[in-house]
């Protein structure tokens, strides 16, 4: 029985990578508690048969013997219970190891799991800054067409159901395709940009409709005269001259406006009419004319 014991102990699976050595140490432990087993029922016909000799008068060395057999059988259960012990010692090694490796795996994929919400973010912030640039103008970063399209279809059904005015404004630059080539985007449509920023509130959209046009709409302007008053002032605003250091650039603006919904109900007749509206404020000495 010793030498099984010994095989046994020198088999025991501790290099083996878990989970195999713990289902080994499991299995192992099965088959010890078969041998105890064995040894209990071996150990209880022992005593069974050396009671029965002794009942009938055997003599003491037959006696001997059965208990002699009852030794054996107690020194192979110790065996067992040194087995026992050593598979013990191997599960506890293992469960130890079992849960540093679960607590790296947990470690790593909360890691995992951060980097792959970093990388969602990165990407949805990529894709919001794509659709801004797709939806605004790249030299001065006002709202392009297609967003000032938008917004006035929003505008218009906004209007119509609460009984509210909008106005469209048309602006043309004259000789504005010299400053830019000239002197750059910055002096030319940045400058411009800036000062029809100034002017507009926070509901009002301004657009760069391309080249030297510009597109402004008002939201609920509160009549003509208030249109007429804000017209003024952009023009104004735009005549000032722009410092270039060793000289000063003045911009002339031209602008129609149509009104909603007496100069149109649709986003193509206000734009439409509004441009016409420009072509006439260029005969104009104020650059300004109502559709």
């Amino acid at each position: 029985m010793t030498s099984d014991r010994n095989h046994t102990a020198a088999s025991l699976p501790l290099p083996v990578e878990e989970p195999v050595a713990l289902a080994l140490a499991l299995e192992q432990t099965h088959d010890v508690k078969e041998k105890v087993e064995l040894c209990a029922d071996s150990l209880g016909s022992s005593i069974d048969i050396a009671k029965k000799k002794i009942a009938a008068g055997a003599n003491p060395l037959s006696v001997h013997k059965s208990l002699a057999n009852n030794e054996r059988v107690h020194r192979e259960v110790q065996e067992c219970a040194d087995d026992l012990h050593v598979i013990t010692e191997v599960l506890a090694e293992g469960i130890g190891e079992m849960k540093e490796q679960t607590k790296s795996a947990l470690a790593k994929s909360h890691k995992a799991l951060a980097n792959t919400e970093s990388a969602l973010m990165t990407a949805e912030e990529e894709k919001n800054e794509a659709q801004l640039r797709a939806l605004h103008d790249a030299a001065t970063g006002l709202p392009n067409r297609d967003l000032f399209d938008d917004r006035l279809a929003h505008a218009i059904a906004l209007a119509r159901r609460h009984d509210w005015t909008l106005a469209v404004m048309f602006l043309d630059l004259d000789r504005f395709k010299c400053i830019n080539d000239a002197h750059g985007h910055a002096a030319g449509d940045g400058e411009v940009a800036k000062r029809l920023l100034q002017h507009s509130r926070a509901e009002d959209t301004v657009c760069r409709n391309g080249g030297d046009e510009f597109l402004y709409l008002l939201m609920n302007p509160q009549g003509s005269k208030n249109i007429e008053r804000i017209a003024g002032a952009l023009l104004r605003t735009i005549a000032q001259p722009i410092d270039m250091g060793h000289l000063q650039l003045v911009i002339k603006a031209s602008i129609g406006i149509a009104v909603y919904p007496c100069n149109g109900t649709t986003e193509e007749q206000l734009i439409r009419n509004a441009d016409t509206a420009m072509y006439r404020a260029k005969q104009r000495v104020n650059g300004c004319e109502f559709f």
